[in-house]
């Protein structure tokens, strides 16, 4: 059964008219997840709230990732006014972002149209200059080079960022969790919740969620032992080993495993492992029905009054009140 929302007095003048600007092999999983939250909000308000558009550069179909291409496309010169645009890009996506998809960028800039990426596609925002000056993010496997090579964008390693007039998102389907805190913002809770149940999701993330980034492809090849030392750590959250422990595991000594975690996580092992632990407890807490003692435990915190505070100093918040916010999306930053 559908619900029934108030209605609304909806005309093309007051629609949200999305774009999506595909760039060859661009995600498919990602495009289909935003478009996806659009269509099922307009079907459960009953009414087209939201309307779409597939853009290229010349009207012409691109192959996505999956070497299926969307049969309707077109240009931004021959569609209504966007309300905002996506840049869809992909795996190759450097090769793609060519000096007119920044021209075509730049025009929708000066015209006022919000700007996103998904997946990949931040990367042509980011060479478009799009993102000086702002906070943004990208697929992990991306992020290190562009921080290195663009010191004037702010990456973040959440699953996505809404700041002012650009949004940016990472891929898979960070895209769902994206598109609902807009949804929410427009519609509020309510249709966000319903969704959700549409898609039989446990949990709608929020822009604090953070993409979980390897360590090896964080720090690269050459740092093995650190790899290592950090696995150790994830087989071992209930009862947490020592900082010697895990030195003598690794056939190193104390002085050099604190000076790895230092220079190349500018941090000390207890403090990245506290971290690990703590980002385990977040996930039991919004996804499993584990007492707040239970997670404790299983995180290997003595008691309930440490597991609290030390939750509190990192992500602002008291387990409990973390677990009461349940599945509702935070609001987006601007």
């Amino acid at each position: 059964m559908v619900p029934h929302f108030p209605k609304l007095n909806t005309t093309a003048e007051t629609r949200c008219h999305v774009g999506f600007l595909t760039l060859k092999d661009f995600t498919m999983i990602a495009f289909s997840s935003a478009v996806e939250v659009l269509r099922m909000a307009n079907y459960l308000i009953g009414q087209p709230c939201y309307s779409w558009s597939v853009l290229t550069i010349d009207g012409q179909p691109v192959p996505s990732s999956n070497g299926f291409a969307p049969l309707q496309t077109t240009t931004y010169a021959e569609s209504p006014r966007f309300d905002m645009v996506f840049v869809c890009g992909g795996t190759d996506v450097i090769k793609f972002v060519d000096d007119k998809v920044i021209a075509l960028l730049r025009r929708m800039a000066r015209d006022g149209v919000t700007l996103g990426g998904l997946c990949t596609g931040t990367y042509a925002l980011v060479k478009s200059g799009l993102l000086d000056g702002y906070r943004c993010t990208i697929h992990w496997e991306n992020m290190a080079s562009l921080r290195e090579m663009h010191q004037r964008v702010e990456f973040l390693d959440e699953l996505f960022v809404i700041d002012r007039d650009r949004i940016t998102c990472t891929g898979g389907i960070a895209p769902i969790d994206m598109m609902l805190a807009l949804v929410r913002k427009r519609f509020g809770r309510a249709l966000v919740a319903e969704i959700s149940d549409q898609f039989i999701l446990d949990r709608v993330r929020d822009s604090s969620d953070r993409q979980h980034i390897p360590l090896a492809a964080r720090l690269g090849h050459n740092h093995r032992a650190l790899v290592e030392i950090a696995a150790l750590m994830e087989a071992n959250f209930e009862e947490p080993l020592s900082a010697v422990e895990l030195a003598k595991l690794a056939g190193l000594s104390l002085r050099q495993v604190q000076r790895m975690f230092q220079e190349s996580l500018d941090t000390t092992p207890s403090k990245y492992y506290l971290g690990l632990r703590l980002r385990r407890a977040r996930e039991l807490l919004l996804q499993s029905q584990m007492s707040i003692t239970q997670i404790a435990v299983s995180c290997g915190f003595q008691s309930t009054c440490h597991f609290s505070k030390s939750y509190r100093a990192l992500y602002g918040r008291t387990p409990r009140s973390e677990r009461q916010r349940g599945a509702f999306v935070a609001e987006p930053v601007g």
